[in-house]
């Protein structure tokens, strides 16, 4: 089988998919966030619902993280 290396991560070819939609995905159309891999459509409209990457992409927005760092316990 054909593979292909991809974010440090290797991949059968058939396999390089997106996680969205499932289309195929080849090393001149696809983004990648947190070792997962979108066609560039997809990757911009995921990032555009939400205004930034984490929150678009279902992770723990950064604000969250500093709140937590300057909450008054944590001092």
């Amino acid at each position: 089988m054909e593979s292909l290396m991809a974010d440090k991560q290797n991949f059968h070819k058939s396999c390089f998919r997106c996680e969205h939609c499932g289309g195929k995905l080849s090393l001149g159309n696809y983004a990648s966030l947190h070792g997962r891999m979108y066609c560039k459509p997809h990757y911009k409209q995921l990032f555009k619902s939400k205004g930034n990457y984490d929150e678009g992409f279902g992770q723990k927005p950064h604000k969250e993280l500093w709140n937590n760092k300057n909450s008054p316990e944590n001092t």
